[in-house]
């Protein structure tokens, strides 16, 4: 093998700009009744979708072409930012409440969630610190700190109330400590602990224990905790093998709730039916499978477990979200990568695809 610069993996970055694609194309078909009624302007939720999407494809090149191996010198301080930008959240006056959630920072017209600065700090701090001691990677006590910062994070993320984002940063910082080669006794006992702690969150929180039982059995309650499912459900049953046509959904005439955010992927669903999700599926497992490769063909420990992360962020809010979607899962809020409408979401995942690319060209040949 050798090791040579080269340029960045093509299929990934065309994996991207074609999921961005779609993103862009779905937000507006999504939103633009809602729009028109709420703002008088059908395509309000796709200009601002188009203009996050140039800036984060603008964060994508520069982090193409920003050697990732600097990362290392800010780690602390990044993830010092990462840790008060969350607690600003909390803060009266300056977190933003919307829908009973507390997750974004206003600064000016533009809303700032903190967590997704965080995903990415933790991913870089954790690629660091493993990286540096494999060897204590078996101890418990070499994964410890990682563990602690994620449960702080954790935390802060369940005060704003957000157990999607805190299940999906548990399941990036898990398959990380996985990939570093922690035992699987040490894994076992921390996914036990896990899931010990979100039974703990359903139960003391009534709405959280109405959405799982609503996911059991969404038409026990149609009209409330179940709406979500059984819209979304709806939605894709109706698609049918090649859709109702781009456009021509039924469902986002206010019927299916958060349909441009959390449950976009109905939408493509119903328009594009059976096949055009299963694109989308596909080029998700693409994005995975390119990714992953990049990971083991780094000779560098610090890129390869970064990459893991990057890869594992996109990987698991994919699957979290078209779980939630088609019902495989109960509801949380999490948005589907580079498709869902959100500004610091698409932000940061693009900026962590310009550093997968950047690594991807440090790679070896084999």
């Amino acid at each position: 093998m050798s090791l040579k610069r080269k340029s960045p993996d093509f299929v990934l970055f065309i994996t991207v700009m074609c999921l961005l694609s779609i993103g862009v194309i779905m937000v507006l078909s999504a939103s633009e009744y809602k729009t028109l009624i709420y703002y008088n302007d059908s395509f309000y939720y796709f200009k601002r979708q188009l203009l996050w999407s140039l800036l984060g494809l603008t964060a994508m090149f520069i982090m193409i072409n920003f050697d990732y191996r600097r990362l290392q010198q800010y780690i602390m301080p990044f993830l010092a930012v990462s840790f008060i930008s969350l607690m600003l959240v909390l803060v009266p006056g300056v977190g933003r409440e919307v829908g009973g959630a507390t997750r974004w920072i206003g600064i000016g017209p533009i809303p700032f969630a903190p967590a997704e600065l965080v995903k990415l700090s933790i991913i870089i701090f954790t690629a660091y610190g493993l990286s540096r001691g494999r060897e204590r990677v078996k101890d418990i006590r070499g994964i410890a700190p990682y563990l602690i910062v994620l449960i702080l994070a954790g935390g802060l993320i369940m005060k704003q109330p957000d157990l999607g984002t805190t299940l999906s940063l548990a399941g990036i910082v898990i398959v990380m400590i996985f990939a570093a080669g922690a035992s699987l006794k040490h894994l076992g006992s921390i996914a036990l602990a896990g899931v010990l702690a979100v039974i703990s969150a359903i139960i003391l929180e009534p709405y959280r224990l109405k959405r799982f039982m609503a996911f059991r059995d969404p038409w026990a309650d149609p009209q409330g905790a179940g709406f979500h499912i059984i819209q979304g459900l709806y939605a894709i049953g109706s698609g049918g093998l090649f859709g109702l046509g781009l456009g021509q959904s039924k469902q986002k005439f206010l019927y299916l709730p958060e349909n441009h955010t959390d449950f976009i992927f109905a939408i493509i669903g119903e328009e594009l039916g059976f096949i055009g999700a299963t694109l989308v599926i596909m080029l998700f497992i693409l994005f995975i499978w390119r990714g992953l490769k990049i990971a083991v063909t780094s000779q560098d420990p610090f890129a390869s477990l970064l990459a893991t992360g990057i890869t594992a962020w996109v990987g698991v809010q994919a699957f979290m979200n078209i779980g939630v979607v088609t019902g495989s899962l109960p509801v949380t809020g999490i948005p589907l990568p580079f498709i869902s409408f959100g500004g610091t979401s698409l932000l940061f995942t693009m900026a962590a695809v310009g550093i997968l690319l950047n690594i991807s060209r440090f790679t070896t040949t084999r």
